[in-house]
């Protein structure tokens, strides 16, 4: 990837954070529909279950984030405390860790946005570019997540405009 210049990249942060700040609403929405008694829930036996999947999104956007704020990534495992038991308590946390997070993100400089940061040796951007890369990968796993949700007796929130659910919730109040 060619040298980013630091203003590019500070436009980019403008451009990011106010769709970061979106997406991680949308995905605490999600996460919050888990049932509190069905965490354990998995569509197949190799698949994680709904909270371990809830957890990987919300301990995977730590990581990014983090990364980004510090200009490398450190890959030990995020552990979910013992604390953290349902839904609910996920949800929490992740409001908590992102808003800490984000504020580091940013603050970054111009320059510090604009400077190359490796992953796993796999491929090098500027950490800027990262932030594109936490968006990505937090929605395709609400995806995943929300697809969970119905066979667990749980309704689908609006992610991207209503959903069948959101619809019906909001004809059920109109009267």
């Amino acid at each position: 990837m060619p040298d980013m210049q630091a203003d590019h990249a500070a436009f980019l942060l403008q451009f990011y954070l106010p769709i970061l700040k979106l997406e991680h609403a949308t995905t605490r929405k999600v996460i919050e529909a888990i049932p509190l008694d069905e965490g354990d829930y998995r569509p197949d036996p190799v698949a994680k279950s709904a909270l371990e999947l809830a957890w990987h999104i919300v301990a995977a956007e730590q990581r990014f984030l983090n990364g980004i704020a510090a200009g490398k990534f450190n890959f030990d495992p995020i552990t979910r405390p013992e604390s953290v038991r349902n839904s609910a308590d996920i949800a929490a946390w992740f409001a908590e860790s992102f808003g800490k997070s984000f504020d580091r993100v940013a603050q970054l400089s111009p320059t510090q946005l604009s400077t190359e940061v490796d992953f796993r040796g796999m491929f090098q951007f500027p950490a800027v570019a990262f932030i594109a890369f936490t968006i990505r990968h937090s929605v395709h796993h609400r995806g995943q997540l929300s697809v969970y949700l119905r066979p667990m007796g749980a309704k689908v929130p609006a992610i991207y405009g209503e959903s069948y659910d959101s619809a019906e919730a909001r004809k059920a109040a109109q009267g």
